[in-house]
């Protein structure tokens, strides 16, 4: 099986545009953690679906990705697989601008520096952005339930990040995921698993930083997906993804220590062991524990 450097790849980025920038990472991320193998058929609006943006750049991403070698594309069939990318150490993929503007609006709305209803004007003037840029993040929010367009003018803040609404996120969860890994149509891919354990490892191994974190949640959020990719159910994926995009805003900041980095980092190997000796009653019990313990500890933080 080829493999295609990923930092190489993201390297050779003079012609694309900042947005088709900020995507290459996140496509070639895409390509290595969700079960495509070379030959396989990457369609515009499953990337587009994923990566949250219009077809059109996404278009543009997969053009430029045939240029550099990463897939094919032929005409009447659209674009395939060529070459799988290495991923880089999860630590050293920065956020790209429109999670950057979203993590910065979430810390300060959890954070009481943001009210609850504001105008874009306000926005742009808050943060320095465009109203385009602002316009997709707002977007985004409004799709995961974080804001609303107002009546007229306006957006409000909806409370997606109080304690209640992550109270039901963790009882939804535990209902659905353990659920994952028993379905009937459940299959693990082995390069999906080998690079979560590189992964893990690397976090094991690496010395913790504040700028960690974002890239913590982004590796937790890949091997929770993967698992509900693996269940072979569409509704079960979409459902995770959506907690996924949820969290992301609620979880900009890592408040446990590297000692519960390396607990949770040992709970996920563990998992995909008994997952490749096919105990998964076991494994759906351990991610059942899992959940029950992260809650737990988000429920000590936020009433200690």
């Amino acid at each position: 099986m080829q493999h295609k450097d990923m930092q190489e790849i993201v390297a050779d980025s003079a012609g694309p545009s900042r947005l088709q920038r900020d995507l290459l990472p996140r496509t070639l991320e895409y390509i290595r953690t969700s079960g495509l193998r070379v030959g396989d058929r990457l369609t515009e609006m499953a990337l587009a679906s994923h990566l949250q943006v219009s077809r059109t750049p996404v278009r543009a991403v997969l053009e430029e990705l045939a240029r550099r070698g990463v897939l094919d594309n032929e005409p009447r069939r659209g674009f395939s697989v060529r070459t799988l990318p290495e991923l880089d150490a999860p630590s050293a993929t920065p956020p790209n601008e429109i999670d950057q503007l979203c993590l910065r609006i979430a810390g300060d709305r959890h954070g009481g520096r943001l009210p609850a209803e504001v105008s874009e004007a306000d926005l742009m003037r808050r943060y320095g952005v465009s109203r385009p840029l602002l316009l997709r993040v707002l977007g985004q929010l409004s799709e995961i339930g974080m804001a609303e367009r107002k009546p007229g003018h306006g957006w409000a803040f909806l409370p997606i990040l109080d304690g209640e609404a992550r109270r039901e996120s963790y009882e939804f969860r535990l209902l659905i995921e353990p659920a994952c890994v028993i379905a009937a149509g459940f299959r693990l891919d082995a390069g999906w698993v080998e690079e979560m354990r590189r992964q893990h490892k690397n976090f094991l191994e690496a010395p913790w930083s504040e700028t960690s974190s974002i890239a913590l949640f982004e590796m937790n959020a890949a091997f929770h997906e993967g698992l509900a990719q693996a269940s072979g159910n569409r509704f079960i994926l979409n459902a995770i993804r959506q907690q996924s995009r949820m969290r992301r805003f609620s979880n900009y900041d890592w408040a446990y220590g590297q000692d519960r980095v390396r607990v949770s980092c040992l709970e996920h190997l563990e998992i995909l062991d008994r997952l490749e000796l096919d105990q998964r009653e076991v494994a759906a019990a351990l991610i059942r524990r899992h959940l029950e313990q992260a809650s737990v500890l988000t429920r000590a933080q936020q009433d200690p």
